[in-house]
């Protein structure tokens, strides 16, 4: 469900983290639309984190660490890579409103990055907002094949080490069904929701300032599923 553009509301990041807490974000018709609107999805997609999966080649790459993985060190070209058009997408909805709030949460601890290089260049990424224990998934990039596969394995990773307990994807795409990614019905969503905001956890629980290599990462993201309570 779409909610009216915002023409007459200031939204601030504490608006924002408050949207994201009752089960709304914000999007933009186009990149030179400087207008947003609310978005509620009827059905609303996660990645359940004790359901996560990867195909054994994707395991291969994820390994061979041919693409290295960094976090929280470049929003700005993050923020480019996502919002550049691409096959089947002529238009982006990042606007610059867009790029500001989301980087004054990047500069409150509420957004972060996870950024694929390869030889010492940008190939891929991924951002989102972290909120509790909920991390809410918001766009993706890859410029070399699986850059953005391998950029949701390592962010699965630091999740599950971290205590979170949603992995919100806002829709479900054939690409992130290959990972487990399932629809909920409204209802079902705002009880994940609204217990994951409440709870507790730590995107920096694996160390920030250096790479965590993909063997223990792939450890990390597949360890056995958590046995109900």
């Amino acid at each position: 469900m779409s909610h009216p553009r915002d023409h007459y509301v200031e939204i601030t990041p504490e608006v924002l983290l408050k949207a994201y807490a009752c089960g709304i974000f914000p999007m933009a018709e186009s990149a030179d639309d400087p207008a947003l609107y609310w978005v509620e999805p009827e059905r609303r997609g996660v990645l359940p984190l004790d359901a996560f999966h990867v195909s054994s080649r994707l395991a291969r790459t994820v390994r061979s660490d041919r693409l290295t993985v960094r976090v929280d060190g470049d929003f700005d070209a993050v923020i480019d890579g996502c919002a550049k058009p691409k096959a089947g997408r002529a238009r982006t909805w990042i606007n610059t409103r867009i790029r500001t709030l989301y980087g004054a949460l990047f500069e409150r601890g509420h957004c972060h990055t996870v950024e694929v290089y390869q030889s010492g260049a940008l190939v891929g990424g991924l951002y989102g907002v972290s909120l509790g224990a909920a991390f809410f998934g918001e766009s993706m990039f890859h410029e070399v094949r699986d850059a953005s596969k391998v950029a949701l394995v390592h962010l699965v990773a630091r999740l599950r080490a971290g205590g979170y307990k949603l992995l919100d994807t806002q829709f479900v795409t054939d690409h992130l069904q290959t990972f487990g990614a399932l629809e909920l019905s409204r209802r079902q969503y705002h009880k994940l929701l609204e217990a994951a905001v409440a709870g507790e956890a730590d995107f920096a629980r694996l160390p920030l300032d250096e790479p965590i290599a993909g063997a223990r990462a792939l450890e990390l993201a597949l360890a056995a599923k958590r046995r109900p309570d």
